[in-house]
């Protein structure tokens, strides 16, 4: 397929934290960059660990032609959801009570609500009042969470796409051993996150199971799509992708994932990443 100017079309996606989005900012240049790239004709895609309720507004401003979220469990085209994957509801309650019982705080994940206990909320509460205290940079991205959560007394009947845990003392790849082969984890890629901190996801689901979804959609394939990320549940991602792009400030294991590397978001890396494969002009 090409582009109305004649170029061959890509399917470009992006992961958000740590990729599009700087602290939970997204880059003036970053979201004009989107919009130059479907201008010229490409497909954008955001492909995130996120759920889509844990979307912020400003997020999706640039426009996209489509969403993976929950780390490939969910995905969206042009309204339409073609993908929903969920915790099984035994292991799903076996999932969480593992987390109670290490005395981790966490994040249920759906794509209508993301919903924590009151002792989690309150939690969150107390770090972003700590973030703003200290002018930390990760504190806009606190607030756009907070603003999004469902407060539940149990969470009992909450099917769930995946945990992420904003705190514990046990490390998360340990208790996530404890429920069997079906379940995995990630230790989280932001330091501020605290110990313990990570996401539990199914292990059969990752961001290119997602992307396969959207690509069959959009009529694509694997080797013209191209893909940004930064962290550990991005390998997948850029592994599948014909171009895997990793930001330089992003894991060790993203790196060695990809094909290239460009500045992290900071320094507009998504922006250097476009000029240099064309998709938008200097």
């Amino acid at each position: 397929m090409t582009t109305p100017g004649g170029a061959r079309q890509r399917a470009i996606f992006l992961d958000i934290d740590g990729t599009y989005a700087a602290h939970g900012v997204v880059p003036d240049a970053h979201a004009d960059a989107v919009r130059a790239a479907r201008a010229n004709g490409h497909k954008v895609l955001l492909c995130t660990g996120r759920p889509f309720s844990m979307f912020p507004p400003h997020v999706l401003d640039a426009g996209f032609d489509g969403i993976v979220a929950g780390a490939g469990a969910w995905v969206r085209i042009d309204g339409d959801v073609l993908q929903d994957i969920r915790f099984p509801a035994d292991l799903g309650l076996r999932a969480a009570a593992a987390l109670d019982a290490a005395g981790a705080l966490y994040i249920v994940e759906t794509p209508e609500h993301p919903v924590v206990t009151p002792t989690a909320f309150r939690a969150m509460q107390e770090r972003a009042a700590e973030a703003t205290q200290r002018g930390l940079a990760h504190t806009r991205a606190l607030e756009d969470i907070l603003a999004l959560l469902h407060v539940e007394e149990s969470l009992a009947d909450v099917r769930f796409t995946k945990l992420t845990v904003f705190w514990g003392t046990t490390p998360l790849a340990d208790i996530a051993s404890t429920l069997g082969p079906d379940v995995s984890a990630y230790p989280s890629s932001i330091a501020e996150m605290g110990p313990g901190a990570g996401e539990m996801y199914l292990t059969r689901v990752n961001k290119a199971v997602g992307m396969e979804v959207a690509l069959t959609a959009l009529g694509m394939s694997a080797t013209d799509a191209i893909a940004f990320g930064d962290g550990p549940n991005d390998v997948e991602m850029l592994r599948y992708a014909g171009v895997g792009v990793a930001m330089a400030d992003g894991a060790q294991v993203a790196l060695d994932a990809a094909d290239q590397v460009v500045p992290g978001p900071d320094d507009l890396g998504i922006v250097t990443g476009f000029e240099r494969l064309g998709l938008i002009s200097r």
